[in-house]
C-alpha cells in the first residue's frame, strides 16, 4: 500500500513537471525575433535640407523709381552712342568726325562697363537694346554718308550730350541712392568734353567754309569805285 503512494505521488509529481516545462522554450524563440525590428531606424533626419538661399539678396539694394530710371536711360543711350560711334568712323567724311566717333566708342564703352558694375552692385538688369528712339536715329543715320552723314551725326550729338548732362548734373544733384550720384557725377566732365568737342567740330566747319565765300567778294568789289573818278 506504501509503494502505491509512492507511484501515485511520483507520477503526478511528473505529471506537474511536464505541465510547466512545455511553456519556456517561447520566450528565447520570441527574443531573437524581435531582435532585427530594433536596427531599422536609420539616422535620417539629421541633415536638414534647408542651406542658406539668399541670406542678402532678398531686397538689400533698393533702389527709388527715379534713380532706376536714370540707370536704364544711361544704359540705353551709353549704348547708342557707341553704336552710333561705331557708324561715324565708317560714314564720316571728315576726319574730324571720324575721330570724335571713335572716341564715343572709347569713352561710353568704359562708362558702360562702369555702369555694369553699379548694376550689378544693385542688383539690377540692365537694357541690352538702345531703345525705340535710339534705333530711329541709328535707322536715319546708317542711310546718309559723306557731308549730310556728318552734318546730320554731329547736330544729333550735340542734341545728345546735352540732354544726357543735363540728366546726369541732375542725378548727381537731387539722387537719392550716393552710389548711384557718385557714378552721375563722375562721368559728367566726359560728357561735357564730348559735347565741346563736337562744338568745336560744328564750328571748325562752318567756319572753313564761309570765310572763303565772303573773302573774294569784298576783295573783287573795292577797285570797281576807285576808277570812276
Amino acid at each position: 500500500m506504501s509503494n502505491f503512494k509512492i507511484l501515485s505521488t511520483g507520477l503526478v509529481a511528473i505529471a506537474l513537471s511536464l505541465s510547466t516545462g512545455c511553456t519556456p522554450t517561447t520566450p528565447h524563440d520570441q527574443n531573437t525575433s524581435e531582435a532585427p525590428t530594433a536596427t531599422t531606424l536609420p539616422v535620417q533626419a539629421t541633415e536638414s535640407p534647408y542651406p542658406t538661399v539668399s541670406p542678402t539678396a532678398s531686397g538689400q539694394n533698393r533702389l527709388s523709381s527715379s534713380d532706376r530710371q536714370f540707370i536704364n536711360e544711361a544704359a540705353q543711350d551709353g549704348l547708342a552712342e557707341v553704336q552710333l560711334g561705331q557708324l561715324a568712323s565708317q560714314r564720316g567724311a571728315r576726319e574730324a568726325v571720324k575721330e570724335f566717333g571713335q572716341r564715343m566708342v572709347q569713352d561710353h564703352t568704359e562708362v558702360n562697363n562702369q555702369l555694369k558694375q553699379l548694376a550689378t552692385q544693385k542688383g539690377i538688369t540692365l537694357p541690352t537694346s538702345i531703345g525705340s528712339k535710339n534705333q530711329q536715329v541709328k535707322q536715319r543715320l546708317s542711310k546718309l554718308s559723306g557731308a549730310k552723314f556728318d552734318r546730320q551725326y554731329i547736330n544729333q550729338m550735340l542734341q545728345d550730350h546735352q540732354k544726357d548732362i543735363s540728366a546726369f548734373q541732375t542725378e548727381a544733384q537731387q539722387g537719392q541712392d550716393s552710389d548711384v550720384k557718385a557714378f552721375a557725377a563722375q562721368a559728367l566732365p566726359t560728357l561735357q568734353e564730348h559735347l565741346e568737342q563736337a562744338r568745336s567740330i560744328v564750328n571748325s566747319g562752318t567756319s572753313t567754309s564761309t570765310p572763303t565765300s565772303t573773302s573774294t567778294p569784298t576783295s573783287t568789289s573795292t577797285p570797281i569805285p576807285t576808277n570812276t573818278p
